[in-house]
């Protein structure tokens, strides 16, 4: 048995022609989603991030603002940045590309940005809004995870659902999805206790640990679904994600990567954008 792949690439394409159907209609009720992103210095794999955003903007059909601040910035000065945007008309949408430099802090950035623009949902009122289960926006990665689960009719209702990674972009609310869909979750970590055993008990297993070919084959219960959100480089500079290629003969449907939860992610950036245009209006 050969695991379905899970095509990202196809679903993302399909979500963004509704996101434009859905953006012309409110054009023609004079409201142009708008979204601003902001990169602070010039990390080489933030530059790529920033201009995939960009690149999916002019798909939907939004209007997007680019705001480049030099490595040396003050935290006053990107804060002042954001300020000005959340009182932009034309900005629904608010991201700033992380990791910043070592001078700004990530909260204070993250909690200057208006809860109603913060497309991202990493702030501590968007992120209480998920625990309770009564959102507006949904972190990017998760939300992209859960439409692929949909699209290929998986439905996490009485499953046990494991998630390795405890971040707070990925872990915790990819955990928090499944339980508001009626999962069993449990989330693992770097200190839990024999995790390939956890791991091979998952219906769905779910890896956001940042490590290459992290999960191997015996880690993973015969047709589990496994996704993988890992994007990293391995030995000779390929990207691959946190789960071993050979994992594909023990499950039923994994995402690949590249072309897995990737392309989701920036696609449901577009999904929360448009939605902040509507509740703005």
């Amino acid at each position: 048995m050969s695991a379905i792949k899970m095509d990202g690439k196809a679903l993302s394409a399909k979500v963004r022609s509704k996101i434009l159907e859905e953006t012309q209609s409110l054009k023609a009720q004079g409201i142009v989603p708008g979204l601003a992103v902001i990169l602070v210095g010039d990390d080489p794999a933030s530059e790529i991030y920033v201009r995939n955003k960009e690149k999916a903007c002019t798909e939907c059909g939004f209007y997007s603002e680019k705001h480049v601040l030099p490595a040396s910035a003050t935290e006053q000065e990107l804060i002042a940045l954001i300020h000005t945007l959340n009182e932009s008309p034309k900005i629904n949408g608010i991201l700033c590309q992380l990791p910043l430099p070592a001078q700004i802090s990530e909260d204070a950035v993250i909690a200057a940005i208006d809860p109603h623009k913060d497309v991202d949902a990493f702030h501590p009122a968007n992120v209480g809004r998920i625990m309770i289960g009564d959102f507006d926006f949904l972190p990017c990665t998760p939300a992209g995870v859960m439409e692929l689960l949909d699209e290929y009719q998986i439905d996490p209702k009485g499953k046990k659902c494991v998630v390795i990674g405890r971040s707070n972009i990925v872990g915790k609310p990819m955990a928090m999805l499944l339980l508001h869909r009626h999962g069993t979750v449990t989330i693992c970590h770097s200190r839990t206790i024999d995790l390939p055993k956890v791991c091979a008990e998952a219906d769905i297993l779910v890896a956001a640990v940042g490590k290459a070919g992290f999960v191997t084959p015996d880690m993973v219960k015969e047709g589990a679904v496994v996704i993988d959100v890992g994007i990293n480089r391995n030995a000779e500079g390929k990207v691959c994600g946190d789960v071993a290629p050979e994992v594909m003969e023990k499950a039923s449907y994994m995402t690949p990567v590249p072309g897995g939860a990737g392309p989701m992610t920036i696609t449901m950036l577009m999904k929360n954008t448009l939605k902040a245009a509507r509740l703005q209006h």
